[in-house]
């Protein structure tokens, strides 16, 4: 017989359970790990996560860096100022649209990206190394499908048409 507490009130059994306490688990060593490298850096972990989304994409409003990192835009204003205040971004006025306002990286700030790119390299290389190719391309096509499945269920609950249903 199962036990209650191996159960989700939907009736979902304990592996599914176990699976989301492993994401748990792997998000807590993600935050730990970044904030080792930022604290290697002397700087706060959300800022290079900033760095390394502009790095990566360029030139972005702050809407679609609040956007891709998954967090309120007055978190991503936050980390956006801390970043434009140490001289790493700047905010520029969008020329079409005078109310975005448009993220970039400073010479300074592509310089701090790059030794945090450089600095979790070493912690992949370190933490990775007893992995096989096969191993790391299976863990990547599961963790793929997990974030693909959670975000699908988080959009639905998003939908204009589910807001009663979940308010």
């Amino acid at each position: 017989m199962t036990s209650l507490s191996s159960r989700t009130p939907s009736g979902t059994e304990a592996p599914a359970v176990a699976l989301v306490t492993a994401l748990q688990s792997l998000a807590r060593a993600q935050r730990e790990a970044a904030a080792r490298i930022a604290h290697e850096l002397d700087w706060p972990r959300a800022g290079i996560a900033v760095l390394h989304l502009l790095s990566k994409c360029g030139p972005v409003s702050l809407t679609d860096v609040a956007a891709h990192l998954r967090v309120d835009l007055s978190v991503a204003s936050r980390q956006v100022s801390t970043l434009a205040d140490g001289g790493f971004v700047v905010r520029t006025v969008d020329a079409d649209d005078r109310r975005v306002r448009t993220i970039e990286l400073t010479d300074a700030g592509r310089e701090l990206a790059a030794e945090a790119r450089e600095q979790y390299a070493i912690l992949i290389d370190r933490a990775f190394a007893a992995w096989s190719p096969e191993d790391l391309d299976e863990a990547t096509r599961t963790l793929n499908r997990l974030v693909d499945t959670i975000s699908a269920d988080t959009a639905h609950r998003r939908s204009p048409q589910n807001q009663q249903e979940y308010a």
